[in-house]
């Protein structure tokens, strides 16, 4: 830090869109319906969404979050997270008799089907994604046949496949349409006959916050996201500000400003993940307020009104 004075006057943009999806609200409206309908405790496995607050919050309020399913009581409802689960853990519950919600992400539940009908037409299949994300391990575990993770151009050009005129590509759901496209462009290089889904079916929360951040870009100094460290698309947001060549930080909550950031500043962009709250949005924005005064505009963006259905078990409440 130089010694200088933060501005006193500092603009702050909104993103529009910004924060929870339509996936998001479900998954979190499907854990409190449950909780409002048969009481605490409900066991969800893994976090229901990649956010810190949303877990600590539901935890507060009765559930209860478990890694695998033998940790779950016998008789005890338990739900799966947006990400989505392998077959093995639906049979799993299946195996015990536990009442099961399923919160998976419909967009999620159509790259599963994809995956399945590539695999009943004998085709191998290329998961473009990253290693060790939920959502990449349950999609691996809901296809029947050879899965290849690939995760960057260099592991494209790299894959070996046993008959590469029997190929498939599909993609996780928190990567947009920017950041496949060099990956599909070099497997289709190599494996001219490959197949896969149309960019539309590319998540439309993701592609709408990413070309949000390019947006901010450039008209701000510096670029703040709200989200968690293990949230994949909070990451991406911010390394996209990054790569436009603005200051960006990924943040839980106001907590994490720090005053040297706005040395020089006067034009902050802010927005959130797809799994973070508006209230820590809010928060950030009065945050700031301790480094001068705040004006806020809201950007220009894609307008969201999806809406997906609830589950049966818990649709009424």
């Amino acid at each position: 830090m130089d010694g200088s004075q933060p501005p006193k006057t500092l603009r702050v943009i909104l993103a529009q869109p910004r924060g929870f999806c339509a996936g998001v609200e479900r998954a979190i409206d499907i854990v409190e319906r449950a909780l409002n309908k048969f009481g605490p405790p409900i066991y969800v496995r893994h976090e229901i969404v990649h956010n810190r607050h949303v877990v600590e919050n539901l935890r507060s309020r009765g559930a209860v979050f478990v890694d695998e399913l033998d940790e779950v009581p016998e008789g005890a409802w338990t739900v799966f997270s947006a990400h989505g689960v392998a077959r093995k853990v639906v049979q799993a519950a299946s195996d015990r008799s536990l009442p099961v919600i399923d919160a998976t992400c419909p967009l999620v539940a159509k790259v599963h089907a994809e995956g399945r009908r590539y695999a009943a037409q004998g085709r191998e299949i290329v998961l473009i994604g990253h290693a060790g994300h939920a959502e990449v391990e349950g999609t691996i575990g809901q296809i029947d046949g050879t899965v290849y993770l690939v995760q960057t151009v260099e592991d494209a050009e790299r894959l070996q496949v046993i008959d590469p005129e029997k190929l498939s590509y599909i993609t996780q759901t928190t990567l947009s349409v920017d950041d496949t496209r060099g990956i599909i462009a070099a497997l289709k290089r190599r494996f001219p006959a490959i197949v896969g889904p149309d960019v539309k079916d590319i998540c439309y929360a993701t592609q709408n916050r990413q070309e949000a951040v390019h947006h901010l870009a450039e008209l701000v100094d510096l670029i703040l996201v709200v989200g968690s460290k293990n949230s994949s698309n909070s990451n991406r947001l911010r390394e996209i500000g990054l790569e436009l060549g603005r200051p960006a930080y990924l943040i839980d909550d106001a907590r994490a400003l720090q005053v040297e950031w706005f040395t020089g500043v006067t034009r902050v962009g802010l927005t959130a993940g797809a799994s973070a709250p508006e209230v820590l949005v809010q928060g950030v924005i009065d945050g700031m307020r301790q480094f001068g005064k705040v004006e806020i505009e809201l950007l220009a963006g894609t307008p969201e009104d999806v809406k997906f259905k609830l589950p049966a078990e818990v649709a009424e409440v």
